[in-house]
Order: structure tokens, then C-alpha cells, then sequence
């Protein structure tokens, strides 16, 4: 089925790097310069202008990569969702749980992965039928609430973002979350123009990434 081909996709990828960008330009030389660096999970915000272009534009460029998944973030109402899906995103991230997003994303076959924070949100999302959830603010949540998620959700899929850095990103998988989301301690180079640094971080996150993998 087309949303968990998708969902594995997205999982496969190990990091999705939220672009955000002052204009559709900045946000494209963003995303090019993280996939560069070998981060090839991309959730473009609905913050950058015309991001719903941005996304077309990014969807016809990497449509051949069968490694590379482009999704929409901050998506907060079902009108934007379908926007984005149409603009060719592959999947929807929110920073919280929407029931009519949830709707929309299930209808096209689109993974939602919305922000929850606690055990009735993140059963909530579950209910509407979410395969991911992302543990947001991360930095607020910590490793250790993943760990205790996992109790009573023991087949819980987990994507965390905020608070995520090269330097805890063996900590919060060795937690059990499944992938994480990385934003500005990835991209922060990028707000000076240096798209080379983004990339050079970007290898680091790869280079690092990989390592846990191999010792899973």
C-alpha cells in the first residue's frame, strides 16, 4: 500500500531534516544542500512562501530518488494538508494532532505524523489511525519519557524533534525512538548563505547516523 511504502521510506531515511527558509529560494538550497550531505528525509514547513511551490518544485526534482522523501511540516488543517499532498508531498507532519488532518492524510494515503506530548494524545492519534508520532518539543520530553512510553505502548513508532544535536542522537535512539527530526543545529548555516556548511553537517549527521545503525 502506498502510505506504508512511504511510512518505510521515511523510517529507512533515519533523520528528517524540518527546512524552513525566508523565501522559496533560501528553502530550495536548503534542502539541496541536506541531501548532499546525505540527510534525504525532508519535512519543508508551510511557514516558507508558497511552500505548496516549493514542494512541486522539490517533488519533480527528486522524484527518481527512491531515497529521498519529501513531506510538509507545520501543517495545521486539513485545507493546508491538501494542499500539500496535491504539491506532491509524501508525508504531513504537525506539531500537534488534528482529527480532521488525520482524515485527509488517511483518505490520500499519506503518513500523519503529528506532535503529542502525552500518553491520551499520542492514544488519540492512534485511534485516527497514525502509524508515527512525533514526540514534540523533544527537548522537553526527554530520552527518558520515550523509554516510559514504551510501556504502555510497546509497538509505538516514535520520530522526536527539538533538542535533537549530533552529540544525542545515539542517546535518543538507544531511548527507542525509531527516526528523529533535526532542524536548526542541522541547518543554521544556511541562514548566512553557507550551504557548504550545511552539507558538511549534514555528512556528520549521516556519518553518525550510520554508526548506530550498524551497531543495532
Amino acid at each position: 500500500m502506498q502510505k506504508y511504502d512511504y511510512l518505510n521510506r521515511l523510517i529507512k531515511t533515519n533523520c528528517v531534516v524540518v527546512v524552513r527558509g525566508n523565501d522559496a529560494a533560501e528553502a530550495v538550497k536548503t534542502v539541496d544542500a541536506v541531501i548532499a550531505g546525505g540527510i534525504t528525509g525532508i519535512e519543508l514547513t508551510f511557514t516558507v512562501p508558497h511552500a505548496d511551490r516549493v514542494l512541486d518544485q522539490l517533488s519533480e526534482k527528486y522524484g527518481d530518488r527512491a531515497d529521498v522523501l519529501i513531506g510538509a511540516g507545520t501543517v495545521l488543517d486539513p485545507a493546508t494538508a491538501r494542499l500539500a499532498i496535491i504539491a506532491g508531498a509524501k508525508f504531513i507532519v504537525s506539531p500537534s494532532f488534528n482529527a480532521d488532518v488525520a482524515k485527509i492524510c488517511n483518505l490520500y494515503a499519506i503518513p500523519y505524523t503529528p506532535g503529542c506530548l502525552t500518553p491520551t494524545e499520542i492514544q488519540t492519534a492512534l485511534e485516527a489511525g497514525v502509524d508515527l508520532v512525533k514526540i514534540f518539543p523533544g527537548s522537553v520530553a526527554g530520552p527518558a519519557m520515550i523509554k516510559a512510553l514504551h510501556g504502555p505502548f510497546p509497538q509505538l513508532a516514535v520520530m522526536t524533534t527539538g533538542g535533537v544535536s549530533l552529540n544525542n542522537l545515539e542517546t535518543w535512539f538507544d531511548a527507542g525512538v525509531t527516526l528523529v527530526g533535526a532542524g536548526n543545529n542541522l541547518t543554521a548555516a544556511a541562514k548566512t548563505g553557507d550551504y557548504a556548511g550545511v552539507t558538511a553537517t549534514a555528512k556528520k549527521y549521516r556519518a553518525k547516523l550510520d554508526a548506530i545503525m550498524v551497531s543495532k
